[in-house]
């Protein structure tokens, strides 16, 4: 029988702070959590509702359905929840491409992003500091698991750049068309802020402005920062 201590503890992770304090997070859902299970994330506990399958750990807990509900941030939870120890970020290593964010905010845009750069096979992923956390719940249900596979880094963006033994690109509205951009093949590239784009203290590291060609109306908004992601990493990654 779960217990109000743990009632409590779970909840409390929904909130960063207290994800900092504790070392740990919760995922949510049958294929985010075999997949977190699987790739050897440390298992705290894991919570399933009769009615759902078991999964294979001793670390398990039998709940009801109203108390999965307690349990849970989503408005019909999956029966499935887990809490994990937050796993050390390892060493950054300057190879390849490095994608880098420059204070990304919501949390659908990041778990979208690392779906992309698992797909695209981008290993490190740098956060700036006020980059929403990767394991907002909001964040980890938009990864579909994808966190497992994608080593992701919160830092000080501007030390990191400043320090960076690859090329720095950054993605701006008035860059070089990225069709015609010489894209060597490793790299950092830069995207920023849903509002504001790339920080000016940021900016002043990027030698290489990029930008996706705009075809249509001179009157559409600029393109989601998940969007132009995808589309740049294809680029980088196009033979």
């Amino acid at each position: 029988m779960v217990t109000k201590n743990q009632i409590k503890l779970v909840v409390s992770l929904h909130q960063k702070k207290y994800r900092s304090q504790h070392g740990l997070f919760v995922a949510e859902g049958k294929k985010t959590v075999n997949e977190l299970v699987d790739a050897g994330l440390k298992v705290f506990k894991l919570f399933v509702t009769a009615e759902s399958k078991k999964l294979p750990t001793v670390d398990l807990e039998i709940v009801t359905e109203q108390e999965m509900k307690q349990l849970s941030t989503q408005s019909t939870p999956s029966g499935i929840l887990g809490v994990f120890h937050i796993p050390m970020a390892p060493d950054i290593i300057f190879k390849d491409w490095i994608l880098a964010l420059d204070a990304v905010r919501d949390p659908g845009n990041l778990g979208t992003i690392i779906r992309l750069c698992d797909w695209f096979g981008i290993d490190q992923l740098i956060c700036s500091s006020d980059t929403v956390d990767c394991y907002n719940p909001k964040v980890l249900q938009a990864t579909m698991g994808s966190i497992s596979r994608v080593h992701i880094k919160y830092v000080d963006l501007i030390e990191f750049l400043g320090r960076s033994e690859l090329p720095v690109y950054g993605a701006y509205m008035d860059g070089r068309k990225v069709y015609d951009a010489d894209l060597p093949e490793g790299g950092i590239l830069v995207m920023g802020n849903e509002a504001n784009g790339i920080s000016d203290a940021v900016a002043r590291l990027i030698k290489n402005k990029i930008a996706i060609p705009q075809f249509g109306s001179q009157s559409t908004e600029s393109l989601n920062v998940a969007t132009a992601t995808a589309i740049l990493l294809n680029e980088i990654r196009r033979d």
